[in-house]
């Protein structure tokens, strides 16, 4: 797990697990998140984590959007990512970045033992989406 952007997460927000491509833009991320969160009928207030791989928290585009939105960024490896149980698994890409699930995983993980996915994987123009309700312990410190 790597590091965080912006201001310390508040207890019980919400958190958006982000999977896409590498070096996606940050106008890509941030349009494709909206939409998801719009979809569901949330806002980007009700958020307060962005969770993905860490090989794409480390990236420019990434870094942006979790420091325009004012969201703490979580990185999570792909084993952890693996190890986390999802309702679908994709094998192209586990192939491809060494886990099975990253959007939905990253949110879940992220989101701390008990978390619940309030918004399963949405792919809105290449990107995935999913947001996921911190649990009965919410301990982690983002």
């Amino acid at each position: 797990m790597i590091g965080r952007v912006g201001g310390p997460a508040v207890t019980g927000r919400l958190v958006v697990g982000l999977g896409a491509r590498p070096e996606t833009a940050a106008p890509a991320l941030a349009a494709a998140i909206r939409a998801a969160l719009a979809e569901a009928g949330l806002s980007p207030r009700d958020v307060g984590v962005l969770a993905t791989l860490d090989r794409r928290a480390a990236e420019e585009g990434v870094r942006a959007v979790a420091a325009a939105l004012g969201w703490d960024l979580v990185g999570f490896a792909a084993g952890e990512l693996a190890a986390q149980p999802v309702r679908k698994r994709n094998e192209t890409v586990a192939a491809a970045v060494g886990t099975p699930s990253v959007a939905e995983a990253a949110a879940l993980l992220a989101a701390g033992d008990g978390g619940t996915l309030v918004v399963p994987k949405r792919i809105v123009a290449g990107v995935t989406v999913a947001v996921a309700r911190p649990g009965s312990d919410p301990a982690r410190s983002w």
